[in-house]
């Protein structure tokens, strides 16, 4: 289960703070969209990182950026897996088959496959299975989203490279994951470190890894 995953689980007693708040974004805006630009700008991402970097530490202190990559591939099969209804389990959490700077070209394939799998508008009503137990679509995409920005965040941020962040996009995450994660009682069953303090002006990726526990 990945840390985005475990917020939504320990900040409320069932999934339906979770679905509540991504339920609400998507009266105005389709999640899927934004989704599918978190796919993709985790791709450019990915695509950039130099076999020199492997072994460079990422602000998810767990993961260097060898293992960063595996687990973003493993992330993004997982996506299309479960807008398929299936059992999420079937996809490991790291893509260890994959040799070193392998990734890349794995990550092709699993994004078109995502864009297939969740093409279809009826996806975001659906009830689907992740890690934590069902959700709507619109949830599961929300939570999705946030995982895969934050995650390019620290890619990025270990490699020295400089995304080209949305920050529509990034302020509609930010609207969901306060709900969902309260800045209080982080640590032990709430795997975030400490909000960190920036500026209430900063870029909005700032305010969203902040809110993470990173320090941008």
């Amino acid at each position: 289960m990945n840390e985005t995953e475990q917020l939504i689980e320990t900040t409320s007693t069932d999934t339906a703070d979770a679905s509540v708040a991504a339920e609400t974004s998507v009266a105005s805006f389709d999640p899927r969209l934004d989704l599918a630009a978190a796919v993709e700008l985790a791709g450019r991402t990915l695509a950039a990182v130099r076999p020199e970097q492997y072994d460079a530490p990422t602000p998810c202190e767990e993961f260097d950026v060898r293992r960063l990559s595996s687990h973003l591939v493993a992330v993004v099969r997982r996506i299309s897996v479960i807008g398929r209804g299936e059992d999420p389990f079937s996809v490991p959490s790291f893509a260890d088959e994959l040799a070193d700077g392998a990734w890349a070209a794995a990550w092709e394939p699993g994004a078109r496959e995502v864009a297939e799998v969740w093409s279809d508008p009826g996806i975001l009503g659906r009830r689907l299975r992740l890690p934590i137990g069902e959700l709507p679509g619109a949830a599961a995409a929300a939570v999705y989203t946030h995982e895969l920005t934050v995650h390019t965040w620290d890619l990025a941020r270990a490699t020295g490279q400089h995304p080209a962040w949305d920050p529509a996009l990034i302020e509609r995450v930010i609207g969901v994951v306060r709900r969902a994660l309260p800045a209080e009682t982080r640590g032990g069953r709430i795997p975030f470190a400490e909000v960190v303090t920036v500026d209430p002006d900063a870029p909005a990726i700032d305010r969203l890894v902040a809110w993470a526990g990173r320090r941008p």
